[in-house]
């Protein structure tokens, strides 16, 4: 059943990142939807620094596609498939090996055209209200391993 998470700012995303975070594990992925400017990026940072350090410096992988980071408990693998052209370039930046040496977190899945790892969190961040009222809602979707698992905000 989907939970949904009021985020009242850019630190509250941020801070969803971290907690998600905390419960990643080897072989699983987070994949990010959202239409552009809604938080995505931000959210990753979040996590990819609650994994790593807190000043660990994260880059958008939007032109390289891909961003590698190493954990003390795995390889983290932070995917921005805005720019994908082709279905097949995914087999070619190593979506499979990243799942199978560690984690990812994939921002613009939906271009992976029904290719979703099993073990996934989806989260789904819209943009609500507007002008000063501006806020996000994200909608968090379990998936294999990640069904039963508790995210405390």
């Amino acid at each position: 059943m989907p939970s949904m998470i009021d985020l009242a700012d850019e630190a509250a995303t941020a801070r969803l990142g971290a907690v998600v975070a905390r419960l990643l594990r080897e072989g699983e992925a987070v994949c990010l939807w959202g239409p552009l400017g809604a938080g995505k990026s931000t959210l990753a940072r979040g996590l990819v620094r609650a994994l790593t350090r807190s000043d660990e410096e994260v880059p958008s992988p939007t032109f390289t596609l891909v961003q590698f980071y190493e954990t003390p408990d795995f390889s983290l693998a932070h995917f921005d498939l805005y720019r994908l052209a082709r279905l097949d370039e995914v087999d070619e930046i190593g979506l499979d090996e990243a799942l199978d040496n560690g984690a990812v977190v994939i921002e613009w899945p939906e271009r992976l055209e029904g290719r979703l790892p099993a073990d996934r969190l989806d989260i789904e961040i819209a943009v609500a209200g507007d002008g000063a009222q501006e806020h996000r809602v994200a909608r968090l979707m379990r998936h294999g391993a990640w069904e039963g698992r508790t995210i405390e905000f």
